[in-house]
């Protein structure tokens, strides 16, 4: 398996990843999975300013992702990410989401970041599983916040923090 940094050109295997997961789980709130083009324009998005990495198979197809983007709009949040990670439905429980998240951790903090923060559509007991593998812990849960596939999920948040926060950050 080898492990780097998204590409522009890796939109179309992002997006069937996604695909299937938008359309027939609450794991993720979208309803309608986003094509190509809005996957490619995500990914140079989340490039500018934070990190997305993708794992590719020994035959050099993406099998899985991570990514981070910013947590909240105002400026106070500008030390925070949000970090989300898929992984292709024949290559779960594999690894692959733990070795992406323990590669996109050490590049967050070089960028600066302080805390991560990852939020899961409840249950979910193999993304929780997951973020608690490498270090996150539950802070929180929103009650009945989406509804999607005939039912309200709950969604329980996750951080992680990166390192001790300095007055002022740095």
């Amino acid at each position: 398996m080898k492990l780097r940094l998204a590409t522009l050109a890796d939109a179309e295997a992002v997006a069937a990843i996604y695909a299937p997961i938008v359309r027939n789980t609450f794991i993720s709130f979208e309803t309608e999975p986003p094509n190509a083009d809005e996957m490619r324009a995500r990914i140079a998005k989340s490039l500018e300013r934070h990190c997305w990495l993708v794992s590719e198979d020994e035959h050099g197809r993406v099998n899985g992702y991570v990514y981070a983007s910013p947590f909240r709009d105002r400026a106070a949040y500008r030390w925070s990410v949000e970090t989300t990670a898929y992984v292709r439905e024949d290559c779960r429980r594999s690894g692959i989401g733990r070795r992406l998240y323990l590669a996109l951790l050490p590049r967050l903090r070089e960028l600066g970041y302080y805390q991560v923060f990852a939020g899961i559509a409840l249950p979910n007991p193999a993304s929780v599983a997951l973020h608690e593998a490498v270090g996150f812990k539950p802070v929180g849960i929103y009650l009945n916040v989406g509804f999607k596939l005939g039912g309200w999920h709950d969604v329980g948040w996750w951080q992680l923090e990166l390192r001790q926060p300095l007055v002022p950050p740095q």
